[in-house]
């Protein structure tokens, strides 16, 4: 009988005895009963499943809560709401942490999902098939491995040293494997298998949000940045930029709409909808990610930029980047002020466009829905340590109301705004890294010009008067790259003002080995405006580079799981 669900302290919960109207392994042993069941792992993107372990807002495909970690976002709302992602923030780390949990456990199920579907192509004779269809299984093959190797990566990056659950594990029910290291020999074996096996295009692949052999190229590429593979990186990274199925949107804003979903810019996206009721088909993670308040009666005021974001969009008289003087003086925020009391945004000083599409303040235009009104608008207090600042780029666009918005009970949104795990300047941006730590500067000047100048031409965001642009936007392409230390900080600002809001930056941070250092001076540099953030805030220890192992799921596993060190 196939499983599609068993008991596994890591994954998803099952009886062992299949339930009224199951399918047997012979009615799925063809590609429409494979399909079914690849839904089911495509479905798990989103962390998203009826028997969730752990906090529901922690298992969001975007990894949102994640830039709480780092100098992106704060968690936003009350101190006291979400209490637990409040001792993340402040890193007061729990192992029995429910994020930590949710997050793993939903990973871990999205392992399971795949492994079911390769446990039932295991058992297909293809030689017994028509040969279409020994093809199409072949593919659908690729498909999960894809994937797992998906879900093996996440893992990998957030916990470090992981389980791998083999299909014989999940057959024989032998969940519990030790975690004794990270998974990239796995996780390479998957894209591997994918690039050979899965559509060369789109054009091959129509249906959005399953990917091709260059999607898989783009991950694959990634596994080896993360590992400092500099060469095989830049090989992998260079094939997908080289293949022409992929290109920059003309407008920046493309990859946060409707608009711009499954356009030439989205390498791998989690496919969301909004639907009627409360849109279990939305991003139920993010749900909590919206103005405490605000123009559509929303909830709940979380995910907030923090001023430091801010700050780095500040530009020179070139507009250039500030790299080591953004934070010398703060942008101009109504920190302090209520929306009864006069303030004016700042516009004079330069600043990168991408501000205004990426950080929600007073004075400026609030993603159509007219001007952002400031306090009134943030449901935090000023003895809070969230900020004045509002998410924009998970949030819907005026018109796109009817659409994309999914909404519940209690005012949460379900959003139907697909998310981009990689798109395609995350592809130009990651080349440019690898080029630069293998020295070609000319390929990674190149590639941030690209990014560059695409922000430098996409429509910017209007004053709410109509009388212009809201702010003194500029944006200049670098001329030359006169060393390597100059171009690796360039490819890393651009980064952090390209991707803001993405889920990325902690993981840019651990991975380049600067985490304590950018933390700790975000800390201070926040606490100038936001005075009680400092005293609340612990400070980085060596162990925050990976997340604990969850207590609980040690606990289940009878020892075999061993906790990361340091907790």
């Amino acid at each position: 009988m196939a499983i599609l669900s068993v008991t596994f302290s890591c994954g998803d919960e099952f009886s062992d005895t299949p339930a009224i109207g199951a399918l047997s392994d012979d009615a799925l042993a063809n590609p429409q009963g494979v399909d079914l069941l690849l839904t089911g792992a495509y479905g798990m993107l989103d962390g998203w499943r009826s028997n969730n372990k752990g906090n529901q807002f922690a298992v969001g495909g975007d990894n949102w809560w994640c830039d709480v970690i780092s100098d992106d976002a704060h968690k936003g709302s009350t101190d006291g709401d979400q209490i637990e992602l409040y001792q993340i923030e402040t890193f007061d780390w729990q192992t029995a942490n429910d994020y930590f949990r949710a997050k793993f456990t939903a990973l871990y199920a999205g392992v399971n999902r795949a492994n079911a579907v390769l446990s039932v192509i295991n058992g297909i004779d293809r030689d017994a098939l028509l040969p279409a269809d020994a093809a199409a299984i072949t593919g659908q093959e690729a498909e999960a491995r894809f994937l797992r190797g998906h879900y093996y990566f996440e893992l990998t990056k957030m916990y470090g040293n992981v389980s791998i659950v083999s299909v014989e594990n999940y057959e024989t029910l032998e969940f519990n494997q030790p975690n004794s290291g990270p998974a990239w020999e796995q996780i390479e074996s998957d894209f591997q298998f994918a690039i050979e096996n899965l559509p060369a295009t789109r054009a091959e692949q129509p249906d959005p949000g399953r990917p091709t052999a260059f999607v898989a190229r783009a991950y694959m590429g990634k596994a080896h940045l993360y590992q400092g593979d500099w060469a095989n990186a830049l090989t992998e990274l260079n094939a997908v930029i080289n293949s022409g199925e992929f290109a920059l949107n003309t407008e920046y804003l493309d990859n946060f709409n409707a608009a711009g979903e499954n356009g030439p810019e989205s390498v791998f996206a989690i496919q969301y909808a909004a639907d009627t009721g409360q849109s279990f088909n939305g991003n139920i993670g993010g749900t909590l990610n919206f103005p405490g308040g605000g123009p559509f009666g929303s909830c709940c005021g979380f995910y907030q930029p923090t001023i430091d974001l801010a700050n780095a969009f500040q530009v020179d008289a070139n507009g250039l980047p500030l790299f080591d003087t953004f934070n010398d003086n703060d942008f101009k925020n109504d920190y302090g002020i209520n929306s009864d009391e006069p303030f004016e945004p700042d516009t004079t000083t330069p600043v990168d466009p991408r501000l205004d599409y990426t950080v929600g303040r007073r004075g400026i235009d609030y993603n159509g829905f007219g001007e952002h009104v400031g306090k009134e608008w943030i449901r935090a207090g000023f003895n809070d340590i969230s900020g004045p600042y509002l998410p924009k780029k998970n949030v819907y666009q005026a018109e796109e109301l009817a659409t994309n918005q999914g909404a519940g009970a209690w005012g949460q949104q379900h959003s139907g705004i697909n998310y981009n795990i990689i798109r395609y300047a995350d592809v130009l941006l990651m080349a440019a890294e690898a080029a630069v730590e293998t020295g070609d500067l000319a390929t990674a000047l190149n590639y941030v010009n690209q990014v560059r100048e695409r922000a430098a031409n996409t429509s910017v965001v209007q004053a709410v008067d109509g009388g212009g642009p809201a702010a003194n936007y500029q944006v200049g392409l670098y001329a030359s790259f006169p060393d390597a230390n100059f171009a690796r900080e360039a490819v890393r600002f651009e980064r952090r003002v390209e991707l803001g809001m993405e889920g990325h930056r902690l993981f840019d941070l651990r991975r380049w080995d600067v985490a304590d250092q950018v933390i700790s001076e975000y800390v201070t540099n926040e606490t100038r405006t936001i005075d009680n953030f400092g005293p609340k805030m612990n400070a980085y220890q060596p162990q925050f580079d990976l997340m604990p192992i969850p207590l609980t799921s040690i606990d289940l596993s009878g020892g075999i799981l061993t906790q990361n060190p340091g907790y």
